[in-house]
């Protein structure tokens, strides 16, 4: 497999200090070209990771290489990669335009200001140029600091929590705008980020870390669907885990035992084969509806429920609903118009596809990867 001379390869590296371990035995492969995220709560060892990559940390075990070389070595300077940063760290005391064109100066690259001009227009400011850092609004000052990054032209741009100095509303247009800028230069950019809708809205491929280990890496609809262990199902987005027994593993859909009601999980999205398990499934994917007859079908249905909490939240209404074990469940349902909505202590059944569940292992955390208040901020 050809991965380019702008691929990103970290073979075994581990990194330590004293007797903690931030990464550990970390092998990943991000293709040239590609937009990459490493996804994870704080202190996971994503940013340590990054650091390694720029050379602002020195691995304790392992290599880290860029298309055919061995970085590993190499002092910062020397690397083939640029680093924006969530602070920006833009000279206050020069202009947008000098800049973008500071370290093209400094090399002594002849056609600088043709670059940094063609690289503003690039990030949507052509004509800020002769303005200082304090005039332009946080994004601007965001997309000045790609753009510096960019001039370089890089084999690797590496992103460090580069939004999450921006309000909400700034931070989903620069979502939109790295990934159109990212599209056009054509550089593999590694983003890091503990902001699971900003790396499921921009990354190609996403690596789950957790106490410095990869739990789960691919695409992010894959990851969303089909996660393979706890964390993943409850740090990317919300999942109802259930306790059920494996009744029959033999076929292309398992059946498990859900507290007496038997249910299907399509094998391919099973992670154990035996005893008791997590059944997982996503809150908007779960229907309620008034209890009637079961049909057959690929339909999966847990009766008896009852709606313990209502929650409009515009776009969608959020029910708890209590089931008869005495767990809630969440359930999102759009708000269509289609139907009116339930109120407390309706008695509702749910239903859902088996082929939008998922089947872990129960020996799991089933709290893993939840996302906490001080997580949030």
């Amino acid at each position: 497999m050809t991965l380019g001379p702008g691929a990103l390869r970290l073979e075994r590296v581990t990194k330590r200090f004293g007797d903690f371990t931030a990464v550990d035995d970390l092998s990943l492969t991000v293709p040239q070209g590609s937009f990459f995220a490493l996804l994870g709560p704080s202190g996971c060892g994503k940013t340590t990771t990054l650091r390694m990559v720029a050379g602002l940390e020195d691995p304790t075990a392992g290599s880290v290489h860029i298309g055919d070389e061995d970085i590993t070595q190499l002092r910062p300077y020397k690397r083939p990669v640029n680093t924006v940063f969530q602070s920006y760290a833009l000279f206050p005391h020069l202009t947008i335009f000098d800049n973008v064109a500071f370290g093209m100066r400094r090399r002594g690259v002849r056609d600088y200001e043709q670059k940094a001009s063609e690289m503003l227009e690039l990030v949507e400011l052509h004509g800020y140029g002769d303005r200082r850092p304090a005039q332009l609004s946080g994004g601007q000052q965001q997309r000045v600091a790609l753009a510096r990054a960019l001039v370089n032209t890089p084999e690797v741009l590496l992103l460090d929590e580069p939004l999450g100095a921006l309000d909400l509303k700034l931070r989903r247009q620069m979502q939109i705008e790295l990934k159109r800028i990212q599209n056009e230069v054509g550089i593999t950019f590694v983003h890091v980020t503990h902001d699971q809708e900003e790396a499921m809205t921009m990354a190609d491929t996403i690596a789950v870390m957790n106490q410095g280990v990869i739990e789960q890496m691919g695409p992010p609809d894959e990851l969303y669907e089909n996660p393979q262990t706890t964390f993943v199902a409850n740090f990317l987005g919300q999942s109802n885990l259930v306790k059920a027994d494996v009744v029959d593993s033999s076929g292309s859909a398992y059946v498990v035992d859900c507290h007496g009601q038997k249910v299907s999980v399509e094998s391919s999205r099973c992670h154990t084969d035996r005893g008791l398990g997590w059944l997982g499934v996503r809150p908007e994917k779960i229907f309620a509806e008034t209890p009637g007859p079961v049909e057959p079908g690929d339909t999966n249905v847990l009766t008896g429920g009852r709606i313990s909490d209502v929650s409009f939240v515009g776009v969608s209404t959020q029910y708890l609903v209590r089931m008869p074990w005495n767990q809630e469940i969440m359930v999102f349902e759009q708000n269509t118009g289609q139907r009116p909505q339930f109120r407390n202590a309706d008695e509702v059944d749910l239903r859902w596809s088996r082929g939008n569940c998922f089947l872990l292992d129960a020996e799991q955390d089933a709290f893993a990867g939840v996302m906490r208040l001080e997580d949030k901020e």
